[in-house]
């Protein structure tokens, strides 16, 4: 048998290579899991309103609020989430889940977030960045090639769909991407019906899908079509988080749907955040419904099949809009947020990081108005707080193509989340009531 070198001698030896790794410029940041933090804030627990300064009788009136709209038909359901400091205050399920089985809400249902995802997807590129991986203002050719020397729409040719173009003035950046201000569009939901037209005959996937697409396939077919318009120059709503999704994929050598899971929902105790539900959560998952003749009934399959969550291949990982969550789950996020980065003792982000990402990323390109927008989010400006009922200065907000919505405010320490899952013409005003009466709670 040969002679084994000591535990301490293979130590110092492990050592050395590491220093030599390190001084050829060879580390790379480890990606298997969060760091710990010196700041411990608890995971979002439950407590009584006054505790935390908030009225439970003014909490009443998002109760009255609740069953009326449903009562008058507005909404079929709600689930809506309050918590302040870190406490859960008010969570509560309203109306139905499914009219049509006769199935109650329940207020750990699991939601399609659809947009909600950016700023999940957003906050992944931040974890990456915060590792030096790029910079923001690095042209995404550099990791997608396929992305270089983009091209501007010129002409559009009604008869046989052909298109001229320009070359754009830049390439397009991470920052870009994240800020939407690519140039890239939406496809199917684009304002732009050429956009739509263009994007449909390239086979774009846009959003939902029960195909065996792949985001990588998808945003590789995206890159050889024309921009809106050169980028860093308009706010166009686009597929840029999709794209991100991919290089996400790229920069961490991770399926996008694991890195979420072990680096952002596992360490957060999101259990419920997913692009596709297991069997054993496919009851939970809320159908989408419409009106029909004065009644609430599922919505059918259109460009999109709505039961993707629990069918089909699973394969399509839309950093933009294909997440599921629940009430909790999402407060959880946001609540990381408020807390600077940090939540249960694991840093997500450097609180010098959230700073950045509230910031204006886009000048005056919404104008003087009553928000602008960071990395992840809308974010309320003073003349937003003037206009009444959406919170503080720095409040940043979302919501999503089947009618669900969320805000926090830093300086309130507030969460609201509200889900529902509706599509079709509604005379919903739930959203804006439930923003309004949970800043009308608060009782310090």
């Amino acid at each position: 048998m040969k002679h084994m070198p000591s535990k301490s001698i293979v130590r110092q030896i492990a050592c050395i290579c590491a220093l030599v790794v390190v001084a050829a410029g060879l580390f790379v940041a480890p990606v298997s899991a969060q760091v710990r933090s010196g700041k411990y804030s608890p995971p979002l627990g439950a407590a009584r309103p006054a505790t935390v300064g908030v009225s439970e009788a003014r909490l009443a009136r998002i109760d009255a609020m609740f069953k009326q709209s449903v009562a008058n038909g507005e909404i079929p359901g709600a689930v809506a989430l309050m918590a302040r400091n870190g406490k859960i205050v008010y969570w509560k399920a309203f109306g139905m889940a499914d009219n049509t089985a006769g199935r109650p809400l329940r207020k750990d249902d699991i939601f399609r977030i659809a947009s909600q995802s950016k700023a999940i997807t957003a906050t992944a590129v931040m974890m990456l960045w915060e590792e030096g991986r790029f910079q923001l203002d690095d042209p995404i050719s550099r990791f997608i090639p396929e992305f270089k020397n983009p091209q501007v729409l010129k002409t559009y040719n009604e008869q046989d769909g052909t298109w001229t173009s320009e070359p754009a003035r830049s390439e397009i950046t991470i920052r870009h991407l994240l800020t939407h201000t690519s140039g890239i569009g939406y496809g199917v939901i684009d304002g732009d019906e050429r956009f739509s037209k263009i994007y449909a005959k390239a086979g774009i996937v846009d959003l939902f899908t029960t195909e065996p697409v792949t985001i990588g396939e998808n945003v590789k077919k995206l890159a050889k079509l024309p921009l809106h318009h050169h980028p860093g120059e308009k706010f166009t709503y686009s597929e840029g988080l999709d794209v991100l999704g991919y290089f996400i994929e790229i920069v961490s050598g991770k399926p996008f749907d694991v890195f979420l899971r072990e680096r952002l929902f596992e360490p957060l105790g999101m259990k419920d955040t997913a692009f596709y539900l297991p069997n054993e959560k496919a009851d939970r998952l809320v159908p989408v419904q419409k009106t029909e003749n004065g009644k609430w009934v599922r919505y059918p399959v259109t460009f999109y099949d709505p039961d993707y969550p629990i069918k089909g291949a699973k394969t399509f990982f839309s950093g933009g809009a294909g997440l599921c969550s629940t009430a909790k789950d999402y407060a959880t996020f946001l609540q990381m947020y408020l807390n600077g980065g940090e939540l249960n003792g694991t840093r997500i982000l450097s609180r010098t990081t959230i700073e950045t990402m509230m910031r204006n990323q886009i000048g005056n390109l919404w104008g003087d108005g009553d928000k602008y927008y960071g990395l992840a989010f809308g974010v309320l400006t003073e003349k937003g707080q003037a206009k009444g009922g959406l919170g503080s200065p720095g409040t940043f907000e979302w919501g999503g193509y089947f009618n669900t919505q969320y805000f926090a405010d830093p300086k309130e320490k507030v969460v609201g989340v509200l889900m529902k899952q509706t599509q079709g013409p509604v005379t919903d005003q739930t959203g804006w009531k439930f923003r309004l009466l949970v800043g009308q709670a608060i009782d310090d």
